[in-house]
């Protein structure tokens, strides 16, 4: 991942060493099969990502200067290589994990995926009438090689092509002067010799819109499956009459999806995203993935598309792993999947009434998936419903498709709240989804700013104002994740409910500065980005280097998805040298090297992968006893810091402080799903020693809500005996 010479590794190939981390654990004999299967469809589709963006850039940047060298040492080219080398590895390990263990487990457990060539005739009788009752009347086969045009082949769609041969005799006579005249007969006539030219070849498009997975009939208590596209080759020859198919195969194009709008020249925002929006879907290719059964239509791809061989991933299996979702969640195999974890309303909030009373007294935190979101949707649904709430704003970066968050901010300006809602448009692959609740919200009266340019406001804030007998009260929401119900189900993350009025204050000034002409406004308790957030992060981290002796040696503790903004590594290189202790968990990309003599050997950096994506970010510096905790919306990279409005958040209340405290030390402990970054990039996966019991931090933070929650239920629940005279 890096020269010895540099001391820091390529972010790209930190990215693709997190998803070789979640394909461990598809190599885990301890999961059950179709959550194996689960994190082969989380790979492949961080991988269509990948390439759709940061590939896609590095290409972009590639054709200007392909010898400038980032961070990590390596040239633009270097870096494609590299990236074209260990994916083509991670892929391969994917598909040998999918064909020789997940599939041959399946079958052991009476789930049996059936390819063409092992069909029965009952299974071909089946599947021929399925093909031509359900499929056939969806495929539009395309004609490649007639006036020198490629055909129209969509991002991340899977299609088959077909070399097709002529079956029928050629026609003589002034028929035949005709078609050759209009050119049809030249095609035909070279694709039947097969020796003046080349044969015909057909590409057709795989239906999306129904399920990849066909279930055959059952057998004898034993489920059998086969795939979409097997039926569509199988029998694609009925799309062709008067040919056979002399060869096929199965591909998915990645296309460049890295082009923004330009913000100081397209004066209709939402119509130039849109523009986006439906420019990915035809622009450059970066990505080839294939099978490989036939070199001529692979070639003619290859060509037709502009990549090289270094672009193209041919494999044997099933291709297009995100859409096996499909066999994932198939209904009637639980037991092959996680046993459930519940995730408990918490018991430190009100079940049956709304917080007002509660948050007048104490601040309150939330940390899902194991504690249920619902507090967080209750809360806005109690604000748009309660008559002394004044009004309701809020910044939304990601949410779900039927959003609850949405149609409370709807009832709300109905019922004549003020209603201001943040929508970032440029939160990329979501801005369809929020350009529609951008309009939703606008029609009911709604105000809606549309993000700020060349800013994405990714900070995640509610901020609630009540009438109450004593006055205007102020109650704030603040959170690590988007307001998005469905991923708060998967994510890792915690928030805080509070009306510390310091907090308050701040949140009513973010939100000002951020919806007009405010200048920008000093904060006591919040910290924004691009304003004072890095700069804040580096005094703290001096703060610790000054701070820190021999006998009591600073430290700092820190969670977060990424590391790479090259100050602040450099400042915690600094901190190391001064003897602090630096504990980093960090979920995906890192850049800092940690353990290397001299510069980083009191830093490591640890990584855990399990059934939920880690997605907190607290950080914590002991400041010689007088400890400082924050939680916040930004990761420590540069894109976070300098072109993002995020918000780290205190955590003043000790009770909370020692909770989050004590969760965030917990990361440190696992002995099970962790894995830890050595100095020539490798990550090691930590197992037990002998002696040592398991301990797997998710499993333990499960256990400890739900038994809270037990202990809770069985309290008897106390009454008052009223005298009355």
């Amino acid at each position: 991942m890096k020269d010895d010479d540099n001391l820091y590794f390529s972010r790209e190939l930190s990215w693709i060493e997190f998803n070789a981390r979640v394909l461990d654990e598809a190599l885990q004999k301890d999961v059950p099969l179709l959550e194996r299967l689960r994190f082969l469809t989380i790979v492949a589709s961080n991988f269509d990502e990948f390439f759709m963006v940061r590939v896609a850039g590095l290409k972009h940047q590639c054709t200007r200067n392909p010898e400038w060298k980032d961070s990590s040492g390596f040239t633009l080219r270097e870096q494609l290589e590299r990236i074209s080398g260990r994916v083509h590895e991670i892929v391969d390990t994917q598909f040998r994990v999918l064909r020789e263990d997940i599939l041959p487990g399946l079958a052991k457990e009476n789930v049996v995926y059936v390819n063409p060539r092992a069909y029965t005739q009952a299974h071909v009788r089946y599947l021929d009438a399925y093909f031509m009752s359900d499929v056939f009347p969806l495929l539009t086969p395309l004609r490649t090689n007639t006036g020198g045009i490629f055909p129209s082949i969509s991002n991340l769609r899977l299609h088959a092509a077909f070399l097709l041969k002529s079956t029928i005799a050629m026609p003589t006579g002034p028929l035949a002067d005709f078609l050759s005249l209009s050119g049809i007969l030249t095609q035909d006539k070279t694709a039947a010799d097969g020796e003046s030219g080349q044969k015909p070849l057909a590409i057709v498009q795989i239906p999306s819109s129904i399920p990849r997975v066909v279930w055959l009939p059952d057998v004898k208590g034993v489920r059998y499956f086969t795939l979409l596209d097997d039926v569509v080759r199988t029998f694609g020859q009925r799309l062709f009459p008067g040919f056979s198919i002399a060869e096929s195969i199965l591909f998915k194009v990645t296309r460049d999806a890295d082009r923004a709008v330009d913000e100081e020249r397209d004066e209709d925002f939402i119509a130039a995203i849109q523009e986006v929006l439906v420019s990915r879907l035809s622009s450059v290719p970066v990505r080839l993935l294939c099978t490989g059964e036939s070199t001529h239509i692979l070639n003619f791809l290859k060509e037709g598309m502009g990549l090289s061989s270094q672009d193209v991933y041919p494999v044997s299996g099933p291709i297009d792993l995100p859409t096996l979702v499909d066999l994932v969640n198939a209904e009637g195999l639980d037991h092959l999947r996680n046993p459930p974890w519940r995730n408990h309303w918490p018991v430190d909030f009100p079940q049956d009434a709304p917080l007002w009373d509660t948050l007048k007294r104490t601040d309150l935190l939330l940390h899902v998936p194991y504690s249920t979101y619902d507090p967080v949707l209750r809360f806005i649904n109690d604000a748009a419903s309660d008559p002394d709430v004044l009004a309701i704003k809020m910044t939304l970066y990601r949410t779900s498709g039927d959003s609850p968050v949405i149609r409370s901010l709807e009832r709300a300006a109905r019922a004549g709240k003020h209603v201001t809602v943040f929508v970032e448009l440029k939160a990329r692959f979501d801005e369809a989804r929020n350009i529609s609740w951008a309009h939703r919200l606008e029609e009911v009266g709604v105000i809606v700013v549309y993000g700020i340019a060349r800013l994405k406001v990714h900070a995640k804030v509610l901020l609630v104002v009540r009438r109450e007998p004593e006055g205007i009260r102020r109650y704030v929401h603040l959170s690590t994740g988007n307001y998005n119900d469905r991923t708060a189900r998967l994510y890792v993350d915690m928030s805080l409910f509070t009306t510390n009025e310091t907090i308050a204050s701040d949140a009513t000034l973010f939100f000002n500065m951020i919806s007009g002409y405010s200048a920008i406004m000093s904060t006591r308790s919040l910290v924004m980005a691009p304003i004072d957030l890095k700069s804040r992060l580096l005094s703290l981290i001096e703060r610790e280097i000054d701070r820190s002796t021999v006998e009591r040696p600073g430290k700092i503790v820190a969670k977060m998805n990424s590391l790479a903004d090259i100050e602040i590594i450099n400042a915690l290189y600094r901190a190391s040298r001064a003897g602090v202790r630096v504990l980093l968990n960090i979920r995906g990309v890192c850049m800092l090297v940690p353990g290397v003599s001299g510069m980083s050997e009191h830093i490591t950096v640890v990584s855990i992968i399990d059934r939920y994506l880690e997605h907190t970010r607290i950080f914590w510096f002991a400041n010689s006893g007088s400890d400082e905790l924050y939680l916040a919306s930004a990761d420590w990279m540069s894109r976070n810091l300098d072109r993002r409005i995020e918000l780290m958040f205190p955590v003043y209340q000790e009770s909370i402080r020692k909770s989050v405290f004590d969760i965030l030390q917990l990361y440190f402990s696992d002995n099970t799903k962790a894995h830890y970054l050595q100095p020539d990039g490798s990550w090691v996966r930590r197992t037990p020693v002998q002696g040592e019991k398991p301990f797997r931090v998710q499993e333990s933070l499960y256990e400890a809500e739900k038994t809270k929650f037990e202990l809770f239920e069985k309290t008897p629940q106390r009454e008052f005996i009223v005298r009355r005279s």
